[in-house]
């Protein structure tokens, strides 16, 4: 694989680290709000980042160890 194919997950696993604090920001202002139900939908997708996060570490390790 490529050095561009590093550097295309690496730019992909800042964008979810970015959503990823949008969303939780999110999350957080309507915890408290009187619409709880959105705050547990947007933990989800926090929870769904986390894990798409770990999934491109992966990949990114695999790469490298071809290179």
């Amino acid at each position: 694989m490529s050095s561009s194919d590093q550097a295309e997950l690496s730019t992909l696993r800042t964008q979810i680290d970015d959503l990823n604090e949008r969303i939780s920001a999110l999350s957080s202002r309507y915890a408290t709000s009187s619409a709880p139900v959105v705050a547990d939908d947007l933990y989800s997708v926090e929870r769904s980042l986390k894990a798409a996060r770990r999934a491109l570490d992966r990949a990114h390790a695999h790469i490298s160890e071809l290179a």
